[in-house]
């Protein structure tokens, strides 16, 4: 079995240190804030995860030097807005080599770079890898059977990793495609937003259908676009997570969106969700990808427009259902 830490102590990170655990490994779980482990350590659960227990086998860590010390494996789950301030933390103590799998979903909004490039950038040293697919944290951390995908630059790394996470209720497939998984799962929550949006102004499973097609239709485009491989865009990080945060009660994207549908404000709707919406985070930066590969995403467009300029919902559908008359597939002939 292996040493792992887990760097965040959320619902992504707790979930998969109580899966990790439960498979024999020693797990150790930091968080940047003390009060949350504390919180951990007094009720063995997290306040998000109320049927799922954290084992005291589980070391809560709030000193990171100490949390990455001597471990084989760093598993990077802190919301994607901190990703680049927790690598740069990491600096002064991590080996090279050291292999370091990063499981936040989003875009740097500035850079536009992914996360793993984000990480790179600040460890280039590391061994970056990535896990994704469709894995709501309420349900991994109650083994409810599922499916994900882990990224990496050599099989070698992808199957020492495929080892790790991989049990009886956790499958877990190998990918070389790094780019696209990410692209995929980061994409997927602002498509998220629309489909809760649907939700929130009454629409019914026409409208979220028409949503996940046309929205993996526009994630492909563009993940093509950028050089991602089309096979992952149809598997699990594309439209599998797709349409689990789309549809499921778990995903905030989608509880965000049907908010914001509903009447309620971005940041309204932000504060009652009480986690990090990444898909409004990642939104801004969907779009200025479309625009320097000159693709066209016009759900990312809208929702753009919904998130800041205001753009009524409804308007925003209205949008969207009289656009020109186009053919499904460009690449048909007839």
């Amino acid at each position: 079995m292996s040493k792992i830490s887990i760097l965040g102590s959320g619902t992504w990170g707790t979930a998969l240190a109580i899966l990790l655990s439960r498979k024999g490994h020693q797990v150790t779980l930091w968080s940047a804030l003390p009060k949350e482990l504390e919180q951990i350590k007094e009720k063995h659960k997290h306040p998000s995860l109320p049927e799922a227990v954290v084992s005291e086998e589980i070391l809560l860590e709030p000193d990171l030097e100490k949390a990455v010390r001597d471990k084989e494996v760093l598993i990077l789950a802190v919301p994607s807005i901190f990703v680049r301030e927790t690598a740069k933390k990491l600096r002064p103590f991590l080996p090279e080599s050291k292999i370091l799998v990063n499981v936040a979903k989003g875009i740097e909004e500035k850079s536009l770079k992914t996360l793993s490039e984000v990480v790179q950038e600040e460890l280039p040293s590391i061994d970056v890898a990535v896990l994704s697919g469709p894995s709501h944290a309420e349900e991994v951390s109650r083994f409810l059977p599922t499916t994900c995908v882990i990224g990496a630059k050599t099989k070698k790394t992808a199957n020492f990793l495929q080892e790790i996470f991989m049990s009886e209720v956790f499958r877990v497939y190998t990918s070389p495609d790094i780019l696209g998984i990410e692209l995929g799962a980061a994409l997927k929550n602002v498509i998220a937003l629309a489909a809760g949006a649907a939700d929130g102004l009454g629409f019914g499973d026409n409208s979220k259908a028409a949503l996940i097609t046309r929205g993996i239709a526009e994630i492909t485009r563009l993940g093509l676009a950028m050089g991602g491989k089309a096979q992952t865009f149809a598997g699990l990080s594309g439209i599998g997570d797709l349409i689990v945060t789309c549809a499921s009660v778990h995903s905030r994207n989608h509880k965000a969106g049907m908010l914001i549908g509903q009447g309620l404000s971005v940041q309204e709707a932000m504060e009652k969700v009480k986690m990090v919406v990444e898909g409004v985070y990642s939104a801004k930066a969907a779009l200025e990808l479309a625009k320097k590969y000159q693709v066209e995403t016009p759900i990312i467009r809208e929702v753009n427009a919904v998130l800041f300029s205001a753009k009524d919902p409804r308007e925003a559908v209205l949008t969207l259902m009289t656009r020109d008359k186009i053919t499904e597939h460009m690449d048909l002939d007839w």
